[in-house]
């Protein structure tokens, strides 16, 4: 019989394998096979489980996150150690996620002008929150696809985005209405002039003033103060949900 932490290489490796980047669950998991070995257990029980997933002290929230990784885990371990036992759903009381603020087109139009209004008065800074935060809106992408976009992702005379690498590492095709290409096409032309006045390039669609890429959690910070300059309270730090 492999030990668990093979078993554990072997389930990670099918697992990122169909497509699934697993990076959290990884490092859980083998938090768990650890705990497994400094106690000298080889065959998972529930009740082995258990203890582990409430070791978080005041953490209840996480507790079946963590033991759902452990039931998946247990799942694949039953074919190499028949006495596996896998932890029963609902032993543990599930996480309850708070309802997403998702903006309304008012609030929205209202975060947009804001954007226009960012300093420096001459600088493309406003101009690229002001479309960044639209094509968020309009499509439903992510802040970090947003900012990741190159320049050959985006075919404005096809009217299609492509997002690389988004969930589960695969690619995803996003169509395009006119109106919003138009409206980007408006955003490349004043890139293109204020980094040939100013100097810098690179290859983003979305870019700071020198033309590099735009850092997440300064976007963030920006978006952050937006909101509550327009009169949110709840900035949710969840940008897509701008999305309609």
């Amino acid at each position: 019989m492999i030990s668990l932490r093979s078993a554990l290489e072997q389930y990670l490796s099918i697992r990122q394998g169909l497509g699934y980047k697993y990076l959290h669950q990884a490092r859980r998991l083998a938090d768990f096979v650890a705990f497994m070995e400094d106690n000298q257990e080889e065959t998972i029980t529930a009740k082995l489980a258990v203890s582990w997933a409430t070791l978080p002290p005041g953490r209840h929230a996480s507790w079946a996150l963590r033991l759902t990784d452990v039931r998946g885990f247990a799942r694949h371990v039953t074919s190499i150690n028949p006495q596996t036992e896998v932890p029963p759903v609902g032993i543990l009381p599930p996480l309850k996620r708070a309802k997403p603020y998702v903006y309304n087109d008012a609030q929205i139009n209202a975060l947009l002008s804001a954007a226009l209004d960012l300093p420096p008065a001459n600088g493309l800074r406003r101009w690229t929150y002001h479309y960044l935060l639209g094509l968020i809106a309009v499509t439903g992408i992510r802040l970090s696809e947003g900012i990741g976009l190159q320049r050959s992702d985006v075919d404005l005379d096809v009217g299609v985005l492509t997002v690389r690498q988004s969930k589960f590492g695969k690619s995803r095709l996003i169509p395009l209405h006119p109106t919003t290409c138009v409206a980007l096409r408006s955003y490349v032309a004043r890139c293109d002039a204020h980094l040939r006045a100013h100097g810098g390039g690179g290859t983003y669609f979305f870019v700071a003033e020198r033309g590099g890429r735009l850092l997440h959690q300064y976007v963030h910070r920006v978006f952050w103060r937006l909101s509550r300059e327009i009169g949110l309270r709840r900035a949710d730090e969840h940008m897509h949900y701008l999305t309609y």
